[in-house]
């Protein structure tokens, strides 16, 4: 274990060194999700039933939730980064832990992501935003959706490791984006028809969404519509076990592959 924790430490930093001589791409993923908070909360805001600052209300722990999601497109990017330029192969020739690399790369990924966070919640504090139950709330709510980070990014660094290209990985990983759309990150689920609403309730994404407004206080947190999902009635334990389901899934067969390497 203390190996283990000695190596990902030692690969964490390479990754945080490697993120600060890449500041396009930090700033990228910053001002994406605050863009879309504008163009959301004041252009579908209008246009819902649901008032203004109320859909900014709900749409904050929307977007917070899909920021966490994009770790499947993060970590299948840098994945497939390390393992086609020769990176992977480097490290499998030193005498270290197996875990130690996706763990190191997740972990980083995780940090850079609870600093990426802090933007958009000011951004949505300006915008009427608020955490009503205080700090245990607060810290609650970070904490499913530093989880949910946590379990993506290493979904997505097993399919980056199996991935044939850093190409593949870029357009698989792009696709993604469709993942949000398809939960009520962005719009609530009632209204929908029958399937596409029993789709998106179960859509890990909107469990994590619908914990942070529950444990925030915010709009859409409030106890489910007749007839939910068990995610969408029970959504804080149920993030938590999506995410808890997704490491179990996808730790063990990612530090495999790390160790395979490519065929």
């Amino acid at each position: 274990m203390t190996t283990l924790l000695s190596d990902g430490g030692a690969v964490l930093t390479r990754q945080l060194q490697k993120a600060r001589h890449a500041p396009a791409l930090l700033v990228l993923t910053q001002t994406m999700p605050i863009a879309m908070l504008l163009f959301f909360g004041y252009v579908f805001g209008s246009a819902l039933a649901m008032p203004g600052a109320e859909y900014r209300e709900f749409l904050v722990p929307g977007l917070l939730a899909a920021t966490a999601a994009n770790g499947l497109m993060t970590g299948m990017f840098t994945a497939a980064q390390d393992a086609h330029r020769g990176v992977m192969d480097r490290f499998r020739t030193l005498p270290m832990s197996r875990a130690a690399v996706p763990l190191g790369q997740t972990a980083a990924d995780l940090l850079t992501t609870a600093v990426s966070m802090v933007p958009l919640m000011l951004v949505g504090l300006a915008m009427g935003w608020r955490v009503e139950n205080g700090l245990p709330g607060a810290l609650g709510a970070l904490g499913v959706l530093l989880l949910f980070r946590f379990a993506t990014a290493w979904v997505g660094t097993y399919l980056g490791l199996l991935s044939r290209s850093e190409e593949a990985a870029g357009q698989l990983g792009s696709a993604t984006f469709v993942l949000p759309m398809l939960s009520s990150a962005y719009l609530p689920t009632a209204g929908l028809p029958g399937w596409l609403r029993t789709v998106a309730e179960w859509n890990p994404i909107s469990a994590v969404a619908t914990a942070v407004r529950e444990l925030c206080g915010n709009a859409g947190g409030a106890a489910a519509a007749p007839g939910a999902a068990w995610p969408a009635s029970h959504p804080v334990v149920g993030a938590v076990l999506w995410s808890l389901l997704l490491l179990v899934l996808f730790v063990p067969p990612a530090t495999r592959q790390f160790a395979r390497g490519r065929d």
